[in-house]
């Protein structure tokens, strides 16, 4: 069985924990609060001991192979964790798979994960847990959904903030959750409850910002000229080298080429593109049509030629006009 991070808390109340669960994620605070919330739901349910195991080489997963058939010091039943990079190799499937078909009621078996690609989903070890426990995959907040996300945790907290200053907020912690739980504590011990407008925001929240290219393609994309600028600010300010920016930029020049030509990229060869990122494409259908290709090729041909020496100028600047004009704006040179 699959569960979302959403509804696993329904999942908990209804009493009954299934004999296995998997956790699989990069967001730190979502992954987090979702183990604590089994953990929390396997005290209730009498599992007093717990073990945790990090696996690594063929001999961890022996081991853990032979803890998990001895019986606990005193009877108890106890709760197996396990984390790992996620990369189980040939033993490790053999004993996830094992110990997923095998725990009884005196063993709930928890593993936790990076986020698993379709190829590792598709392995024996995980199809064995879906099968008799729960896979739990945990995906990124992206720049869409946050907003509405920190809408529901600012609520939860005693805090009812205005559009204005749910949209500062998303700008100061994009990209970095943990930050975000962080400032909406402080803010809860800092504001009265009630309404919380941009002013309160600016005054009380620092920019935890942590930005990626992965996330100006996604602006690039929905045509969010401001959201670019900004992540091509926030890149240049942590040290990421240009070449990797100009690369992610063409990357979805590419794509909304192909989208002009009629391109279907769920159609596409090799492995399946996730749910996000087609809706994403088609959403830019329309403005991959309108694109002036020829100006934006010329463009980062002189972002790459300042990138190598060979031209002068800032490279920096050169990307963001790159990006601007990417959005649909028209810089003036």
């Amino acid at each position: 069985m699959r569960l979302s991070h959403d509804n696993l808390g329904a999942h908990l109340r209804q009493g009954r924990l299934a004999p296995v669960y998997l956790l699989a994620g990069d967001e730190d605070l979502l992954v987090g609060e979702a183990a604590d919330a089994l953990r929390a739901a396997a005290r209730a349910a009498g599992y007093a001991q717990r073990e945790v195991h990090f696996p690594q080489r063929a001999d961890d997963w022996s081991d853990l192979s032979a803890a998990s058939q001895s019986m606990s010091l005193f009877g108890d039943r106890r709760l197996v964790e396990v984390r790992f990079s996620g990369k189980a190799g040939k033993e490790g499937s053999a004993t996830l798979a094992r110990l997923a078909q095998s725990s009884d009621d005196d063993t709930l078996l928890l593993v936790i994960t990076p986020r698993l690609d379709g190829a590792t989903q598709a392995t024996a070890w995980v199809k064995a847990i879906e099968a008799r426990g729960v896979f739990l995959p945990i995906y990124e907040i992206g720049a869409r959904q946050l907003e509405g996300w920190l809408e529901a945790r600012c609520r939860r907290a005693g805090l009812e903030p205005t559009a204005d200053a749910l949209a500062l907020l998303a700008a100061r912690v994009e990209g970095n959750l943990l930050a975000a739980q962080q400032e909406i504590e402080k803010l809860r011990l800092l504001l009265p409850a009630g309404r919380v407008d941009a002013a309160a925001i600016l005054e009380a929240v620092v920019s935890s910002a942590r930005y990626d290219v992965f996330g100006l393609g996604e602006a690039l994309l929905a045509g969010d000229a401001v959201r670019a600028q900004r992540i091509v600010g926030g890149l240049r300010g942590e040290g990421v080298e240009a070449t990797l920016v100009l690369w992610s930029v063409v990357r979805e020049l590419r794509e909304m080429w192909a989208l002009r030509r009629g391109d279907d990229p769920s159609r596409r060869p090799g492995p399946r593109l996730p749910p996000p990122r087609l809706a994403a494409l088609e959403r830019a259908r329309p403005r991959a049509a309108r694109l002036p290709y020829a100006r934006l090729a010329s463009r980062a041909l002189r972002a790459d030629r300042m990138i190598k020496g060979r031209l002068a100028g800032d490279p920096w600047d050169e990307l963001a006009l790159l990006c601007a004009e990417a959005c649909g704006l028209r810089p003036l040179r």
